[in-house]
C-alpha cells in the first residue's frame, strides 16, 4: 500500500524577539466530525498531490483551493515532513505573509451525511481560519503537525540571532 502525500503552506507573520510576536495562520477542519471540536482540530492548509506535481507547487495550489485566495508571494522555507497517524505524509513550507481571514472562500467536499442515510451533502473543507500565537497554535493544531511550529520557531530564532545580514 502506498501512503498518500499532502503538501501545505504555513503562513506566518511577526518578527519574534525584537518585534511583534510570531503568529501562524491555521485552518479549522470542516465537516460534521470537526464541527464541535477546537483543540486539536486545526491544521496547516494542505492537500493531497500526485507524483506528477512537485510538492511545493501542490502546496501553493492547495492553499488557493482550500482558502479561495492565492498564497502571498515570497520564498517559502522548507519545514520538512511528518507522517500523520493514518500514515499520510505531510510536507510543509513556511511563508511570511498577511491574509485577512474574512477574505477566505473555502472549497467544499461531498460526503454521505448522516452516515448511512444515503444522502450526500456538501461541507466546506475548512470552515474558518485564524491567526494564533505559537503557544496557542500548539494547542489548536492536530498533534502530529506541532513539529512544524517547533521547526518554524527554531528557524526564526536562528535567523534573529544571525546578526547583520541575517534573515
Amino acid at each position: 500500500m502506498t501512503h498518500k502525500h499532502s503538501a501545505g503552506l504555513l503562513l506566518y507573520r511577526g518578527a519574534g524577539p525584537a518585534g511583534p510576536a510570531v503568529e501562524v495562520l491555521l485552518a479549522h477542519m470542516g465537516g460534521p466530525f470537526w464541527a464541535r471540536k477546537d483543540e486539536g482540530a486545526w491544521t496547516v492548509p494542505k492537500g493531497e498531490y500526485e507524483e506528477d506535481e512537485t510538492p511545493e507547487a501542490a502546496a501553493r495550489r492547495e492553499f488557493q483551493e482550500e482558502l479561495g485566495v492565492p498564497p502571498p508571494g515570497g520564498e517559502p522555507i522548507p519545514l520538512g515532513s511528518v507522517t500523520q497517524t493514518g500514515g499520510k505524509v505531510v510536507i510543509v513550507w513556511a511563508l511570511r505573509g498577511e491574509l485577512d481571514p474574512a477574505e477566505i472562500t473555502p472549497g467544499t467536499f461531498a460526503m454521505e451525511w448522516p452516515k448511512g442515510s444515503g444522502r450526500m451533502r456538501e461541507f466546506p473543507e475548512i470552515d474558518r481560519v485564524a491567526w494564533f500565537g505559537l503557544d496557542e497554535a500548539r494547542r489548536k493544531i492536530v498533534t502530529r503537525q506541532r513539529i512544524f511550529l517547533d521547526r518554524l520557531e527554531e528557524l526564526l530564532r536562528e535567523a534573529a540571532g544571525a546578526g547583520p545580514g541575517g534573515a
